[in-house]
């Protein structure tokens, strides 16, 4: 079941605290607004009336994967939805969960967590999309489709999520990264990573087994980055 209030400061902050009061995996929280929505690094989410803002919980388990890993299920499962409006080559997936509808940002994907639960926060541009000093952005409005209603887009999504999600933890981390992998940009992508040790630019070499990324220099090295922000050049 989806909770939805029409405004709030931001759901994955009422998504903790919810988690903090005992509330199951599986739980999804729905906001027409949120005044206070953010992106990874502390930075700001738009949060304009008809686009997708939502969160859901994951509770870990003895035996699970890498619960940073939970990021690339939540890119697959969009992925897998936003194939009802977009062809696949106009979409791609961005290390580590970015989705690019061609070639802009059109959904943004945060992780936090409380004890055993890790919320999974989801942004989707639907009806609009921000300026972003740094990148170009679109939403579905924007690329000539009609936006769905954000309460029928984020039905479909929790049961794309709870497939991907099964698939994850009773097949293993493989299964995920090989989807993410066969939906990203291909190897041999040119990247540049603000990374918490610096700048690096490279090409994508693939994924570790953790999911972190490969990214070869112009020297040789193979660098294993497993935070940042990434842009394509």
């Amino acid at each position: 079941m989806i909770h939805h209030i029409p405004s709030t400061g931001s759901t994955n902050e009422d998504m903790l605290a919810l988690a903090r009061d005992g509330a199951p995996e599986g739980s999804w929280l729905r906001a027409g607004t949120q005044s206070g929505g953010r992106g990874r690094q502390g930075r700001q989410w738009v949060s304009p009336p008809g686009n997708l803002y939502a969160s859901t919980l994951v509770r870990r388990m003895s035996g699970d994967p890498p619960a940073p890993s939970l990021a690339m299920v939540a890119a697959v499962a969009l992925d897998a939805l936003l194939q009802g409006w977009l062809s696949t080559d106009r979409l791609v997936i961005k290390w580590p969960n970015d989705l690019l509808a061609d070639g802009a940002k059109i959904s943004g994907i945060l992780l936090e967590g409380t004890g055993d639960a890790v919320v999974v926060g989801i942004g989707v541009n639907l009806a609009h999309h921000p300026d972003l000093p740094d990148r170009p952005a679109t939403s579905l409005a924007v690329l000539g489709l009609s936006a769905p209603d954000p309460a029928d887009f984020a039905q479909d999504l929790a049961a794309s999520f709870a497939a991907w999600l099964a698939r994850w933890r009773n097949e293993g981390l493989g299964v995920v990264l090989a989807r993410w992998q066969a939906r990203a940009h291909p190897p041999g992508s040119a990247l540049r990573v603000n990374a918490p040790e610096g700048v690096l630019e490279g090409l994508y070499e693939g994924l570790e087994s953790d999911g972190a990324l490969r990214l070869k220099s112009a020297d040789g090295r193979v660098h294993v980055v497993h935070a940042g922000d990434v842009f394509l050049l």
